[in-house]
């Protein structure tokens, strides 16, 4: 399974040529990212990182770029789970134009650190097992 979900590009999200300027993809991959916890475990991101102390700074990623994005576009993300490690996470995005064109792919890997300490922590398994479940 993939969590899926779509938004409208934005004026402030492009460039002069009228097409999304490649740093906004990770912008947009991040803001897709944020509303699949709702999904994953009903809970808002921002309950997790005040709430839980947990955060996911970025270690890896990379992107491909197949078709531009343009402005008034309604882009959908499917978004799955490629790896779970012992303290990090690596997701996957494909992002689809309103065609079902594909315009961009991209791999990150997030590390799951307590925000007090801002050390790495075990993923933990009770979300190992809603994750699982869901995607």
């Amino acid at each position: 399974m993939a969590f899926v979900s779509s938004r409208r590009i934005d004026f402030p999200m492009v460039d002069l040529a009228g097409i999304v300027y490649y740093p906004k993809f990770w912008d947009l991959s991040h803001r897709f990212f944020e509303e699949s916890w709702d999904y994953t475990c009903g809970v808002h991101y921002n309950k997790i990182l005040q709430d839980h102390r947990l955060g996911f700074p970025l270690v890896h990623s990379e992107a491909n770029f197949h078709h531009p994005l343009k402005y008034g576009d309604i882009a959908t993300c499917k978004l799955k789970i490629n790896k779970i490690g012992k303290t990090s996470i690596t997701w996957c995005f494909e992002i689809y134009n309103q065609d079902n064109i594909l315009s961009n792919t991209a791999k990150t890997t997030l590390t799951f650190i307590n925000l007090s300490s801002k050390r790495p922590v075990r993923t933990p398994k009770e979300l190992i097992e809603i994750i699982k479940d869901k995607f």
